[in-house]
């Protein structure tokens, strides 16, 4: 056995100078120097267990602590630095097993109690986190890092009023610390305050121009203004500073999608992949992305790569991504839940808590971001005139753009309060529904652009509903009902939904008897059509066009001599993608003729009567697109899906009474399609039935539409009253 060296505490001390000046790989081997003759000396193997945590050798580390505490077990340091090992290497129940030892040895501990908070904080075990950091302030007030953590904490509780307290308590030991007015600015941010929260990242780049964390949460906060070119600028200025870093650039794609720069988009979305190949809801947008120029070259790979992710029930997508794929109805709700539990988890504090209300009238908000020239408008403007005011309150909550057009006026004029929110936070919005007193809140949204299905988490009403934004459970308990038919949902895939079933007779989808149609159609040569030949139309969005659909409509032309498809131009890399795989079935690319959009949406709906025949897409259905092209008489082929997306054109056709019209298989689709599209006499005889149907028709009925709702609400709003828990039902016609 080594002799002791005389000059032990000498070696000691200076295996710590060197450690305090970061001399770490001398300080090592003077620690190991003492440990070699003295194997179980505690300060050293305390000492070196640290230093090789700071080097990154975890698993050295650990041996060493746990040498150590074999040596002094009673020692709430030993303990404490043990559990800092387990807390970096994500070993959260160990590491808060060693703090909670620490702290029966030592209750005033400062360093365990601060980590404690830590490990509970990264647990989301968020009101006990904060509890520890306010004890180890009561030891220590001017703990600089306890008040950043615990404003954090007080952040992720939406308690803002005192996260921004805490953080002015430490800006007032560090006033020139960035850090705290880039935590500022996401306090302001989350409390509605963007304005605010520009002016304090602004802040920590005067101070630190080059400071990434101000810089990438700049561009997020930029993008919640709509101010894209600039919250670009923002993320292309912070990836300067850390190119490879995931988070700027899971944001910098996002936006590129937002932006339609689709290309641009899967450049940052693949780069991100390979730096983290599990990036949360990172292969979803590139699937996405992808489909949205109709990028078709080895899809099948990532689409298979998306679907196993969610079936292991990791965070792939967003739950609309799977709409136009083939996810069943299964992976839809696994997915809707992955993504409601990590982003809109339901409150711990929710604002309505069991009142019962007495209104003379039943009220019912509608939240949307849509309330403007958007489909869900031109659906359910009539809808909302209709409402029978003896018996219904009508609020609309807006946190969309106000575009000053005639449908913002006509909606603002149908609600009796129509509420502009777009600056407030959801918890805010929440509180005021309370206040207002709101019987049933109905999210017209589900998971499309602009939701914020943030705000039913903090469950603001007793009845929450889920309608005609989203095809599709939204898989969280808060939200009680979604309103479907027995097409969309047959009973048997109930067993998919979070929501309880309601099932309105005729169909789910209201739309609006008042929608105009412009008086002159244009000519086939102004809308760059052939002066001959059958006109097939798909005005779906390009996302939902899908390799097998395009195979058949490429058959179509190929059997149809002279005959074109006309499609809606949402992008010009979707239509280059497009021509480029028609010519690879052997169809001329000029044979795809793709429609502008149009300013007016009665000239889009004269439009359709160039058209002879409009093909469904599949597994995503023609959904608003499908009504506007039967209320403007033309017929619509569908594919009956398996999902509730993939069944709404169905509804729609047994709506209009056409379901002839709806097919069971692409082969039929396909057989359907060829045969009216060469009985030129049985198509005519199609669009008179169409038209002699569209006056009486219970899809084009507002009214009828109307009272079917209203009884769905007060069977809703009955339940409740009686103490009875949601539970499916149906309205009788």
């Amino acid at each position: 056995m080594p002799a002791i060296p005389r000059n032990l505490p000498e070696l000691f001390e200076r295996a710590m100078n060197c450690h305090r000046a970061g001399d770490l790989l001398e300080a090592r081997r003077l620690y190991r120097s003492i440990l070699r003759a003295v194997p179980n000396q505690f300060e050293t193997l305390l000492n070196c267990g640290l230093l090789e945590a700071q080097r990154g050798r975890h698993e050295e580390a650990l041996r060493l602590l746990k040498q150590a505490l074999r040596v002094d077990p009673g020692s709430a340091e030993a303990n404490s630095n043990l559990g800092g090992v387990y807390l970096e290497t994500g070993r959260a129940d160990q590491a808060l097993a060693c703090f909670d030892k620490a702290l029966t040895i030592d209750p005033s501990y400062l360093d365990a109690l601060f980590n404690r908070g830590n490990v509970l904080r990264n647990l989301k075990r968020n009101e006990e986190a904060l509890a520890a950091y306010e004890a180890a302030l009561a030891i220590s007030p001017g703990h600089f890092p306890a008040l950043i953590n615990k404003s954090n904490v007080l952040k992720d509780l939406g308690r803002c009023d005192e996260a921004l307290d805490s953080l002015n308590k430490a800006r007032a030991i560090k006033p020139d610390e960035p850090g705290i007015f880039v935590n500022l600015g996401a306090v302001q941010r989350k409390s509605g305050r963007p304005e605010d929260a520009l002016a304090s990242y602004r802040q920590a780049l005067a101070i630190n121009p080059n400071y990434f964390d101000a810089l990438n949460n700049l561009g997020n906060v930029l993008v919640d203004l709509d101010r894209n070119e600039e919250a670009l600028d923002s993320y292309n200025r912070a990836l300067a500073v850390k190119p490879d870093d995931t988070e700027a650039l899971g944001g910098r794609g996002d936006l590129l999608m937002k932006l339609q720069r689709n290309e641009e988009a899967i450049v940052d979305i693949r780069r991100l992949l390979k730096l983290d190949p599990d990036f949360p809801y990172a292969i979803g947008d590139l699937v996405h992305s992808r489909m949205r120029i109709c990028d078709w070259g080895d899809w099948g790979r990532e689409w298979s790569r998306l679907r196993a992710g969610v079936q292991a029930g990791k965070r792939c997508a967003t739950p609309f991504v799977l709409l136009p794929t083939h996810a069943s109805s299964a992976e839809q709700l696994l997915c809707a839940r992955i993504w409601t539990a990590d982003k809109n988890p339901p409150a711990a504090n929710p604002v309505w808590r069991g009142e019962r209300y007495q209104h003379e009238r039943i009220r019912i908000a509608y939240l949307s971001a849509d309330f403007h020239d958007h489909p869900m408008a031109f659906l359910t403007a009539g809808l909302f005139e209709q409402h029978d005011r003896s018996r219904f309150e009508t609020i609309a909550l807006s946190f969309g753009p106000d575009s000053r057009s005639e449908m913002r006026s006509r909606l603002k004029a149908a609600f009796e309060r129509f509420i502009d929110v777009r600056q407030v936070n959801d918890r805010e919005i929440a509180k005021l529904m309370r206040e207002l007193e709101v019987d049933i809140a109905v999210d017209l949204m589900g998971f499309t652009a602009g939701c914020r299905t943030g705000i039913f988490a903090f469950r603001p009403a007793p009845i929450q509903v889920n309608y005609l934004g989203y095809a599709g459970t939204l898989g969280a308990d808060y939200i009680d009902y979604i309103l479907a038919d027995r097409m969309v949902v047959p009973e048997a895939q109930q067993v998919h939904y979070a929501e309880k079933l309601v099932y309105l007779p005729g169909t789910f989808q209201v739309n609006d008897s008042k929608r105009r149609i412009g008086d002159c159609s244009p000519t086939r040569a102004q809308a760059g059509l052939p002066g001959q030949g059958v006109i097939f139309c798909s005005f779906n969005n390009n996302f939902k066009i899908t390799p097998d659909v395009f195979d058949v409509w490429m058959r179509l032309l190929c059997e149809v001599e002279g005959s074109v498809l006309w499609l809606q131009q949402s992008n010009e890399a979707a239509a280059g993608n497009l021509k480029h795989e028609a010519a690879r079935r052997g169809v001329a690319p000029d044979r795809l003729i793709f429609a502008p959009r149009t300013t007016l949406l009665e000239d889009h709906l004269a439009r359709y009567r160039l058209a002879d025949m409009f093909l469904d897409t599949l597994p995503y259905n023609a959904h608003t697109t499908a009504s506007d092209a039967l209320w403007a008489g033309l017929p619509v082929l569908t594919c009956l899906g398996t999902t509730f997306a993939g069944r709404v054109a169905a509804s729609l056709l047994n709506a209009v009474g056409l379901p002839e019209l709806i097919t069971n298989s692409l082969q039929d689709y396909e057989g359907l399609a060829l045969k009216l599209a060469t009985d030129r006499e049985r198509l005519a005889e199609l669009r008179a039935k169409l038209q002699t149907n569209i006056p009486a028709c219970p899809l084009f009925d507002t009214n009828r539409f109307r009272k079917h709702l209203e009884a769905a609400y007060q069977t809703m709003w009955e339940r409740w009253q009686r103490g009875d828990n949601p539970a499916s039902f149906a309205v009788s016609a």
